[in-house]
Parts: C-alpha cells; structure tokens; sequence
C-alpha cells in the first residue's frame, strides 16, 4: 500500500484464520452467491497456487491474519483482527469486512476494525502471474489493497527491499484503481512510480461487479491489467543497495487487507455506510512454461 513511502513497516503479530463469517453485511454490501467453475488454462503459464475459496474457513496453509491497531505507518484508524466478524469465507468467496465499531485490543481502542491477510512463508513467489478477481468496497476513507512485500529484506528497510501495488483504490473514487511500485533506498530516500486505470462511466464502479486485476512481472518488467486490458508497464527500477533488477529479484509474498482512514484516503465521513467488504472471487498464481 502507497502508505509505505511515509513510513517505515513494522513487525506485526500473527494470528490464524477463523471460520465462517455473518450471513452478509446488513447495512453496508450483500455477499452474492456464485457457482463454482473449472480453471482456465492460459497458455505458457502453469498454475502453482492458488485458492478458490471453496471451504467453510480461511485456509491456514494458504493464509495468516495479521493482528494490530499500529496504523499501518500512515495513520490508519482500523483495527486488525482475526475474527470472524472481520474475515471469513462464505458462498465460494473471501470476505473482507471493515465495521464502525469501538474495539479493544492489546494494542488500545479504535473506532474501527477490519482484516488483512498474508501468504508469507505459505505463498513466496519470484516472478510470475498474479490473477486476483474481486470486488471492491466505496465510501470515503475506504481502502482496499492487493499487494505485495519482500518476504526476506535482503537489500534493507523499506523501500530498499520493494514493494509491489498489484491493486489500491480510495474509496470515494470508486471507478479508479491503481499500480505502483516502490523501490530505492530506505526512508526518507524511497521513490515510488505507478499509474492509474479510470473504468468508462457504462461499467460503472469497481464497486458494482467483480474486476479481475492481473500483475505479471518477469526478471525486467511489471505489466498491470484490468480484465485483460494492458494499462502499464515498468522496467526502470532501482535500490541503493545492489544491482538493477534489484529489489525486483527476490521473493514476494501477497497481502490483501481493506483499510479504514489514512494519509491516502482520508477518514470516513457521514456519507460512509458501514459495513464495507471486499469480496476476492479467486487468487491464482502462475509461473512461466519452460
């Protein structure tokens, strides 16, 4: 999430997945049911993890919850937890569920809660295609995100080490999505280059139906789509800290989290609905055919 260019991560606690979630989220987005259906095979790449979403739980093998009220570095209001009313899996999906609610933690009181998942040390990847289909919460200080950090900091702190925007959207520019990627040194001395891809007003907002965001990065490039549509390509990179295709050549692993308020979004105001959920259809990780 672009909130790294601010600030540097911190450790965080994990915690592992629980079970089935509510039935749907009352005020805010209905979970939709949807059939199951065979993957697609796409030509010169073979498919090395993924996660359909099928089961009655978060998968622990493939997932862990990361548990905090730290802010993310950037000033956040949510907290992370790993309950089942915050993340679970329902009707073939996962559901991300950020609620307005005064909760108590280890960590202190927010106003807010909500989840964020990794892979780490379940799901590392260098190189490869990432296809992750969803559907994205809207509202004013929303701020789902798909992306990616260096499962080892081989070349330092963050930004020196990378990170990889797959997908981010604010929240009250719902029909906007954008991938970036952050490199150079440790912060303050990080530098960050993306771009953005706007929907056309006659598909409405990411908010209304499931987009499929795709990354593929190789040993020299990055290229960004949405439903297949090529909307950038990167091949200039850099860390203070070693060669070009440094910080790119390492592992990675995938995050995927809805964070409330933030330097980025700002916070939610009255026209916010609560709850807000990202539903994930799929996450499926190919490598190239040798």
């Amino acid at each position: 999430m672009r909130q790294r260019k601010h600030f540097l991560r911190l450790a965080l606690p994990l915690l592992f997945g629980l079970t089935l979630g509510p039935a749907c989220t009352k005020q805010g987005q209905e979970v939709e049911e949807r059939p199951s259906s065979p993957i697609p095979e796409i030509p010169g790449w073979q498919l090395v993890w993924h996660d359909e979403f099928e089961g009655d739980r978060i998968d622990p093998t493939r997932w862990e919850h990361e548990v905090n009220a730290r802010g993310g570095g950037n000033n956040e209001l949510q907290y992370y937890t790993a309950r089942r009313e915050n993340a679970y899996v329902q009707n073939g999906r996962l559901v991300i569920r950020a609620l307005k609610e005064r909760y108590t933690g280890p960590e202190g009181t927010r106003e807010y809660t909500s989840a964020r998942l990794r892979t780490k040390h379940k799901g590392d990847w260098r190189y490869g295609r990432f296809d992750i289909r969803a559907r994205l919460p809207r509202g004013k200080g929303l701020w789902p995100a798909i992306w990616m950090l260096p499962t080892d900091n081989v070349y330092g702190g963050w930004a020196a080490s990378g990170e990889i925007d797959i997908m981010e959207l604010v929240g009250d520019r719902p029909n906007q999505v954008f991938g970036t990627l952050h490199y150079g040194g440790e912060y303050p001395n990080n530098r960050h280059s993306g771009a953005t891809f706007t929907l056309p007003l006659s598909e409405g907002t990411f908010n209304d139906a499931f987009h499929l965001f795709t990354l593929e990065w190789d040993t020299t490039e990055f290229r960004w789509y949405v439903d297949g549509f090529l909307y950038q390509t990167q091949n200039s990179w850099y860390t203070d800290n070693a060669p070009y295709p440094a910080p790119f050549d390492q592992r990675f692993h995938l995050i995927l989290n809805v964070a409330v308020g933030g330097n980025l979004p700002g916070n939610p105001d009255a026209s916010t609905e609560f709850p807000q959920v990202m539903e994930v259809d799929y996450v499926r990780v190919y490598q190239k055919v040798e």
